[in-house]
Order: C-alpha cells, then structure tokens, then sequence
C-alpha cells in the first residue's frame, strides 16, 4: 500500500483513444491532449480499425513536444518483429526520448485478420529479438548475415499482459510491464508478484522492472448505463482470461462468452461491442462486483474517488496509469466536453493532488 512515507511518484497518466478521421486531426488531438496535461498517447496497432500506427505517431511527433508517444498495444503477428523495431526507431528520431513500444500477443486487431495470438514463447524470443536491434546489436535471423538496425535507438519495451506466464516472463525480459487485469486489488497483487519472480528468476533486480496499468474508464454520468458498460468490461476480461475471475472470487454463471455472443450478436468482442449497453444486458447475470472489480466507472466524481483508493492501496508505485475510454469516444467531438478534455480537467487534477508524494 502506498502512504505518505513510501510513496515517490504521481504516474503519468495517458490515454489510447485518439481523433480517427485524419491522419492530420490525429495529430491535432495528440497535441490537444498534451496542452490539457496527459502525459502518454498511445496508440493501438490494429490494420483492419484504425490507419497506420507509426504514420500517426510520426505526425503526432511533429507537433508535439513533451508527451510520450508509443503503441498500446503491437503484437508480432501482425509485423515482423524486425519491421516493428525498424518503425518504433524512426519515431523516436521524430520524439527522442519520449518513445516507448507497448507489446503483447495481440487480440481483436489479430481476430480481426483471421489469425491467431502469440504465444508467450513467441512474445519472448520477439522481445529479445528487438531488444538487440535497438541496442544496436547484431542479431542472428538465419540470414546469411547477422541482421542489424543502423538507425537503432533505446526505445523501452514494455509488455502487456494479465496472464501469470505472460507476466513472468514481462518481468524477465521487458523495460517495463503494463497489467492489464482490472481494479481489483487481489488481480493487481497478483500481477505485481508473478512480474517480480519473473524478474528474480533470471537475476535481474525486480524493482528495475517498471510497471504501468490499464484500466477501462466507463466514464457515464449516469449509475444504470456505468453499470451495464462495466459488466460488459468484466465480460471481455473473462473471454479472454477467465482466470481473472478468480481472486476476485466471482463466478460466470452463464453461458460460454463464444455462443453467448453468437446469440446475442456482439462483435468483435466484448471490450469492443458496437453496442455496450446492448452487450451488458446480454450478461446482466454477472453481479455488480463484477464491473467494480474490472474497471472504473461513474462521474467525475466517482471516477476521482476509485481511482484515488486504487492508486493508495496499490502494491506498488506506477509508472504510467492508461484510462482506456469507455465508450469509445466519438469524433468529431466537442473539444471543451469530450472525454479527453473532461478528465483531464475534472479528474486528472484531483488525483494528482490527492496522491501523497515525497519531495
């Protein structure tokens, strides 16, 4: 638990949901959010719903000056590897030492093309492949020669991931990790301890290993619609780690996420469901605990308060802390009222004042 003798830093706080329609009014509402105070823009590389990450990112370079910019999250299936250490690279040319690369197995924009997730083996040997590359090793690929970046740069790798084997080896071979597992404190624990063995397990020293979070912010004023977003977030966590309902101590009692989805027509997932109000009603089943144990939910009000409880009675300190917004905002938006700009002004503030920290 963090108190006012131990805690050292406010998180940086970022946000993964950025204007669509342009690659110009992307990189407007980048620099929008840095003016506002967010500290990360981070962008999903996801071919088949959004245009290309690292063009963006690049614009987005261009016009910003303080912000970290970074992917959340690329995955190897859809780049090679090498090709994702080439572009990550080049944007920090554009941003230099304000880049970092968030990676993980990949989810929807993988199910989107018709492929399957890494597997953590895969996410590994990726991880240490591009690891090299940007420390401007030479790299064995089975090429005829060894392969190497020149235009290389130490951009942080960090990792998302909620499963125990993911997590173990995030904190074994990555800069830094971002949990994805919910609110709860018991996932949140869990996490933090299976990045920390994976860490001592290889020799290296665990506190090195930086964390981050990624919480869903069903920021809705109003309780009953929160309240059927929340319970499709917990939903898709459960669809795609079922484990998670476990310390929770929370039970599926309904039926299989895969034909429950058929029936009730939600696409491509939970998490990403066109219609959230639609797709919690379809698992109402789910007690209420449910959506508190997987995300943020409410008014400003409300948002300030959990996220202040969550940060306090965190295990650990976090490095960067993602609002992933729910629902997902919709463009154009009104630049004084939207999400971006309402926590920024409404929520953001309080936390940060709220948060005990060491001079």
């Amino acid at each position: 638990m963090i108190t006012e003798d131990d805690a050292i830093k406010i998180p940086r706080f970022g946000l993964n949901r950025f204007d669509p329609r342009s690659v110009d009014a992307f990189a407007a509402d980048v620099k929008r959010a840095e003016d506002l105070g967010w500290d990360a823009a981070l962008q999903p590389d996801s071919q088949l719903r959004r245009r290309d990450t690292y063009v963006l990112l690049a614009a987005a370079a261009r016009v910003t000056g303080r912000i970290t910019l970074g992917t959340l999250l690329a995955n190897p299936v859809n780049r090679h590897a090498t090709v994702t250490a080439s572009s990550i690279a080049t944007i920090d040319e554009l941003a230099p030492g304000r880049t970092l690369l968030g990676w993980g197995i990949g989810d929807t924009a993988v199910r989107l093309a018709g492929l399957k997730p890494a597997r953590v083996a895969e996410l590994e040997s990726t991880t240490l492949l591009m690891r090299a590359l940007l420390d401007g090793k030479a790299v064995t690929v089975g090429a005829e020669q060894p392969a190497r970046l020149p235009h290389h740069r130490p951009v942080p790798i960090w990792i998302a991931a909620g499963g125990p084997k993911t997590l173990r080896m995030a904190g074994a071979v990555a800069d830094g990790v971002f949990i994805r597992v919910g609110t709860h404190r018991a996932n949140i624990t869990k996490s933090v301890d299976a990045i920390r063995a994976g860490a001592a397990a290889v020799g290296r020293n665990p506190e090195m290993v930086r964390i981050g979070a990624v919480f869903h912010t069903v920021f809705v004023d109003d309780p009953a619609q929160a309240l059927a977003m929340g319970k499709s977030m917990a939903a898709g966590y459960y669809e795609y780690s079922p484990m998670l309902f476990e310390p929770p101590r929370l039970t599926w009692s309904g039926p299989d996420p895969e034909t429950l989805k058929r029936e009730r027509h939600v696409w491509p997932d939970f998490h990403h469901a066109t219609d959230l109000l639609a797709s919690g009603r379809a698992v109402d089943f789910l007690p209420d605990a449910a959506a508190d144990a997987f995300c943020l939910r409410g008014g400003a009000d409300q948002i300030v308060e959990q996220l202040v409880n969550l940060l306090r009675s965190a295990p650990t300190a976090f490095d960067y802390v993602v609002l992933h917004p729910i629902p997902n905002p919709n463009f154009p938006a009104d630049p004084e009222r939207d999400y971006t700009a309402r926590i920024a002004r409404e929520v953001l503030p309080r936390v940060r004042a709220a948060l005990p920290t060491r001079a």
